[in-house]
């Protein structure tokens, strides 16, 4: 493979990975303005939120089969067309049902082209390559958070929140168009691949029976809601109840992705001297700690913005330790239904993460108090989890640095 042919499709698999976090995070500082013009709530804009979390954690599930039944170029081709056609509708909606309901449609498109980055990475790369081109891609998604919602401030600001849309629109029309033309048909359709329920369920249940998956996968998830839980209610803590406008909303948004790369990053150098579990426990407990001295905090109206910021900064840097170790754990007794396990792993962590923000929707109000709450409860579940699940895992499959283990996102 040529350079130039390796930087040609980091760049088509790099826009494809980012397509998703930038969906999510882009309109955040619209929220207000999207509020205004549909006549409505923010606390109901923001189940337009959980409703694309709903969406990319269902097609999770759709798209893995669909990949290995018909090869990976048809259905990121029609999943990438949908996701056109849904941001289209979104600059056009009256009416917030029909808005939360096109944002879950937007999430069935776009998770095509997440599903589908990672199963190219996999046909296109030698085995040793894969760690190596993976990284660049988490760097890519571990970006679009800092960018997306400084990008989005700005151009809310200047030019309302439909513009966010058509932004996205002409992002997936520009993927669309060179994933179609710039990538190699990587993989032949499998026809022996069946489509019905019963083999899809029985592969997926003998994924959730091993102790090893549901303990760390329930773990990892559950913990994890509690950044869901911080970027559905983000909007309304910062711009409705500290009253900051769209582009600091996006500069503080951009200041908490610092947080959670940061420590994901310290977290490969600490894995040298530490093991995995060890690394969770130690970021639980943290993060436990955390979540009741804000709690505490808030219950005794001592937070002001800077406060809230501080304490989440050190909230989201537990998460950014805890979620790789929890995730490498999920994956590493699969060498055989690592596809199942990863589509399973990730729709669990985004199904109960659609929870969470869906609680935001319907607490948090006028007070940053229940948001803090929502976190600390998921924090100390997490921590519950576990420690009762660590007791039915009898062999445990440890990770080492030889071990080709992907941690799907």
């Amino acid at each position: 493979m040529t350079t130039k042919k390796y930087i040609q499709l980091i760049l088509i698999l790099g826009s494809l990975t980012a397509l998703g976090p930038f969906s999510i995070d882009m309109y955040l500082p619209g929220f207000s303005g999207i509020a205004k013009d549909l006549n409505t709530t923010v606390a109901k804009v923001s189940m337009s939120l959980s409703s694309y979390f709903i969406g990319i954690s269902a097609g999770q599930l759709l798209y893995g089969p669909l990949l290995d039944r018909f090869g990976r170029k048809k259905p990121l081709f029609v999943g990438l067309l949908i996701y056109i056609l849904a941001s289209l509708g979104c600059i056009y909606v009256a009416d917030i049902d029909a808005f939360i309901m096109l944002r879950f449609v937007q999430a069935i498109g776009s998770c095509a082209a997440t599903v589908a980055s990672v199963a190219m990475v996999r046909d296109l790369f030698p085995v040793k390559d894969i760690p190596k081109v993976f990284s660049l891609l988490m760097l890519v998604v571990g970006l679009s958070p800092m960018l997306a919602p400084t990008i989005g401030g700005y151009v809310t600001e200047d030019l309302g929140w439909h513009a966010v849309f058509f932004i996205l629109m002409c992002m997936g029309i520009v993927i669309l168009s060179a994933s179609q033309f710039g990538l190699p048909n990587t993989y032949k359709p499998d026809t022996s691949i069946s489509l019905k329920p019963k083999p899809i369920l029985s592969n997926f249940l003998l994924v959730i029976k091993e102790p090893q998956f549901y303990t760390y996968a329930f773990t990892g998830a559950v913990a994890f809601s509690g950044l869901f839980s911080y970027v559905a209610a983000s909007p309304l803590v910062f711009m409705d109840i500290y009253k900051v406008d769209a582009k600091t909303y996006g500069w503080i948004f951009a200041l908490m992705s610092v947080s959670f790369i940061g420590s994901s990053q310290l977290n490969s150098m600490l894995l040298k001297r530490f093991s995995s579990e060890q690394m969770i426990f130690g970021a639980l407990i943290s993060q436990s700690v955390i979540s009741i001295i804000f709690l505490i905090l808030a219950l005794n109206n001592l937070l002001g913005l800077y406060q809230t910021i501080g304490m989440l900064f050190l909230f989201l840097a537990c998460l950014g330790i805890s979620n790789p170790n929890t995730a490498g754990l999920t994956l590493a007794p699969f060498a055989k239904n690592t596809g199942s396990a990863s589509a399973l792993m990730g729709a669990i962590q985004l199904g109960i993460g659609a929870l969470a923000s869906f609680a935001v929707g319907v607490f948090v109000k006028d007070s940053v108090t229940p948001m803090v709450a929502i976190m600390t409860t998921t924090t100390i579940t997490a921590f519950i989890i576990l420690n009762i699940g660590k007791r039915f895992i009898k062999e445990k499959v440890e990770l080492s640095d030889s071990d080709d283990v992907m941690i799907g996102h």
